[in-house]
């Protein structure tokens, strides 16, 4: 039975500053007993971050509705600088394309080092498919709290 993540507590509150912090915390979590809070394997959600930040290079072919786009542009900066909601359903074409398959938590964290490292490498962003053309600085930022987001569900076991 899968756990409604809208839901779930004991989540870390997380509010990293770079991509950087992001591969430093999840050293940290590797390097002890942790425990998952969520649906996903530390694996997975290491899987699921770096091909969302290798997306953001290579392109994310994930289509939303015209009115959604609008929508969301006039929400962008709250979008790209602020929290992501838990629990957010996708369209099943995009979730088919983001969900993780299952992967080791080295597997995993290999793939995460080497996004981040790709990240800080290539200066190319493709357009989001919400919001259109955005800035290196403005896809990192969206970057940062997609991990905040998915990081929280992974936490030191007591």
């Amino acid at each position: 039975m899968s756990a409604n993540t809208a839901k779930v507590e004991g989540r870390r509150k997380l509010d990293y500053a770079s991509l950087d912090e992001v591969l430093a915390d999840a050293d940290r979590l590797c390097s002890a007993p942790m425990k998952t809070l969520g649906n996903w394997s530390a694996g997975q959600v290491f899987k699921h971050l770096a091909n969302a930040y290798n997306g953001s290079i290579d392109g994310i072919s994930m289509s939303f509705p015209w009115p959604m786009r609008m929508v969301a542009k006039l929400f962008k900066n709250r979008l790209i600088h602020g929290a992501m909601p838990p629990g957010v359903t996708l369209p099943a074409s995009g979730a088919k394309q983001v969900m993780p398959e299952p992967i080791s938590t080295e597997e995993g964290l290999a793939a995460l080092r080497a996004a981040v490292a790709r990240l800080q490498r290539e200066p190319h962003r493709a357009t989001h498919p919400v919001l259109g053309d955005l800035t290196r600085d403005e896809w990192d930022a969206i970057h940062i709290n997609h991990a905040n987001l998915h990081m929280s569900f992974l936490a030191p076991q007591a």
